[in-house]
């Protein structure tokens, strides 16, 4: 067991997310950086579907009740095992009766803690992630608070770690002040005139301080919509559609004043054009992003993003392979 002594500032458990219940409203939550989380679960030996404890600027304060080996990965943050600094990206063991304590995000905003086993509770619509606004997964449904005990899952065949296991630089995530972030066409992309076309992809626009799981605001130069007779069905405002699927990382700008790029945790579905997605692999990127940081967007093709999506997967196969070579 783990006893949370400070539960930090937002701090839930996730997985990979839930699949298949999109279409009856709920989104696959899941980290956010998932890559991050990923290469965490590698370095404990964890199988891709354990449940890790995602951070959001400030970490949570655990006591140890076992003995444990634990990785963290993801923005950078000075953490400690009882008062001594330990490093990111690498594998640690814990003994019983150690306090981990984070510090602050001093780069990116979202760390992810991952335990050998990975963190037991209660699978919901096959998935341990925690979506909050609906109180489902997760532990009880909600983000941590002081007194909680978290239990550690036992794996009936536990891989072997070895402890110190460092993954190179060139493989970690690299926080930064401005990010080029790849986006493919949306659905509703033409409904943009020629010139906010244009603007969309050729000034940049700076993450506003409403940015979380749900949808980053970013603050940019004033979009504009074609003028049109709005279908019936649909709202009066410019960017209203009859009701449509959203994807995870969709690009809204209601009225054109701002953009809202749709996270995990986000609705499925309503009347805003969807002008754009976030490729998936640069919504890790984006996740690690916070005010008064900028980003630009950059047009891609659907096939140089399934393509960045496998290059991805072979960048975890090739980590899984280093560590388990090391071990």
């Amino acid at each position: 067991m783990i006893t949370v002594v400070q539960p930090g500032l937002y701090t839930t458990v996730q997985d990979r997310g839930r699949f298949g219940f999109y279409g009856v409203g709920f989104p696959p939550s899941g980290s956010m950086d998932q890559y991050s989380s990923a290469v965490a679960n590698i370095l404990v030996g964890n199988n891709p579907d354990a449940a890790v404890l995602e951070t959001t600027f400030l970490g949570p304060t655990l006591e140890f009740e076992q003995d444990a080996n634990v990785a963290l990965t993801g923005a950078s943050v000075d953490i400690t095992l009882d008062g001594i600094s330990i490093p990111l990206w690498t594998s640690v063991s814990v003994k019983k009766g150690q306090v981990l304590a984070f510090g602050g995000a001093i780069a990116g905003v979202r760390n992810y803690l991952a335990i050998t086993g990975g963190i037991n509770v209660k699978p919901m619509m096959g998935s341990r992630s925690t979506y909050v606004a609906s109180h489902l997964g997760g532990y009880e449904g909600r983000v941590l608070k002081p007194g909680d005990r978290l239990e550690i899952l036992q794996d009936s065949e536990p891989k072997e770690v070895r402890v110190g296991c460092e993954i190179p630089e060139d493989l970690r995530v690299t926080p930064r002040a401005h990010q080029e972030i790849r986006i493919v066409s949306g659905l509703c992309h033409y409904l943009l005139d020629p010139q906010s076309q244009e603007l969309l992809i050729s000034k940049p626009f700076t993450i506003s301080t409403e940015a979380n799981r749900t949808g980053y605001r970013l603050k940019g130069d004033q979009l504009s919509f074609v003028e049109r007779r709005q279908p019936f069905g649909a709202g009066s405002d410019p960017s209203n559609v009859v009701n449509l699927g959203y994807p995870v990382g969709s690009l809204q700008a209601p009225s054109g004043l701002e953009l809202i790029c749709l996270m995990r945790d986000a609705v499925t579905g309503g009347g805003y054009a969807t002008l754009a997605t976030v490729i998936s692999v640069d919504l890790d990127i984006l996740s690690q992003m916070k005010f008064p940081e900028t980003v630009s967007f950059e047009s891609v093709s659907l096939e140089t993003a399934l393509q960045l999506r496998s290059e991805r997967a072979q960048r975890l196969r090739n980590i899984a392979e280093l560590v388990n070579s090391i071990a």
